[in-house]
């Protein structure tokens, strides 16, 4: 597509220089080194021998771990609200695009049908007869 029909369409031109997936690769590199660092600590001072240090260490485990179900409950309510607007969108406007395609195309056959029976069939029988015809006269006429 052109600028042009991008322009007439509204529809949002996507271009794909490879900074997304760079950035998608620091990310993920950051989280897993974070989380590595956060399971080494905890190991360290779990060795420590330290009754009360363990316990807070505990404490603010459970505190992330809620954390964590927290965003992915979050997670879970947008994904049934897309879940349900996918729904909405595919019975209100995919539904009668694809009805009125059909419908389109039931026309187109039956355009066609027209055509084949009143103009096709036609000129293919005139033809025929003016083939027998002409075969009809070459057989009568004397040879040279």
């Amino acid at each position: 597509m052109t600028d042009q029909d991008y322009q007439k369409t509204n529809l949002p031109k996507i271009t794909d220089n490879g900074s997304n997936k760079k950035s998608l690769y620091i990310i993920i590199a950051a989280v897993v080194l974070i989380l590595i660092g956060l399971v080494v600590g905890a190991i360290f001072l779990l060795k420590a021998e330290n009754a009360e240090m363990a316990g807070q260490l505990r404490d603010v485990f459970i505190i992330f771990m809620a954390l964590g179900l927290l965003l992915v409950g979050i997670a879970l309510v947008i994904l049934i609200i897309q879940l349900a607007v996918l729904t909405n969108v595919i019975q209100n406007e995919v539904r009668p695009i694809l009805n009125s395609t059909t419908n389109t195309v039931n026309t187109l056959k039956g355009t066609v049908q027209f055509l084949s029976d009143n103009l096709t069939e036609p000129v293919i029988k005139l033809n025929e007869t003016i083939a027998m015809s002409k075969r009809f006269f070459d057989v009568l006429r004397p040879r040279k």
